[in-house]
């Protein structure tokens, strides 16, 4: 299955909000990339004050190359969002995000309401964990 992704913003509550599923090369990525610097420049807020859901129940096991580059992409500052959350299934996957989001405040949960109910909460996050 190749790459697919969809990313939409909601300016009126701060959010992005994403959905990875397939397969994804490096030029998948670089695509992504491209899509989510557009996608930014519909927000509102300062400069990492959004909050970002990225639904990946669809992503394949990737290759070792393209979780460093998405590790990569989650650490670039300039569109490190407030809060971030994945919505995930139970699949080898899941060990794959933990390693790509080493060092990153995020938490990863079962279904988009329990992602959003915690990303408009006003409990601060600690650590990566299954909700």
């Amino acid at each position: 299955m190749s790459a697919e992704f969809s990313i939409d913003v909601e300016p009126e509550r701060d959010l992005v909000r994403i959905a990875m599923s397939g397969f994804f090369t490096p030029a998948d990525i670089a695509d992504f990339l491209e899509e989510r610097r557009k996608a930014h420049l519909r927000l509102h807020c300062a400069r990492n004050q959004h909050l970002t859901i990225n639904d990946l129940r669809g992503m394949k096991i990737q290759p070792q190359d393209s979780v460093a580059e998405f590790q990569r992409m989650l650490g670039a500052p300039e569109y490190r969002s407030r809060r971030l959350a994945f919505v995930i299934g139970p699949t080898l996957a899941r060990s794959q995000l933990s390693r790509a989001l080493s060092g990153r405040d995020a938490r990863c949960f079962q279904t988009v309401v329990e992602a959003e109910a915690w990303l408009f909460s006003a409990t601060p996050s600690g650590e990566i964990r299954a909700a």
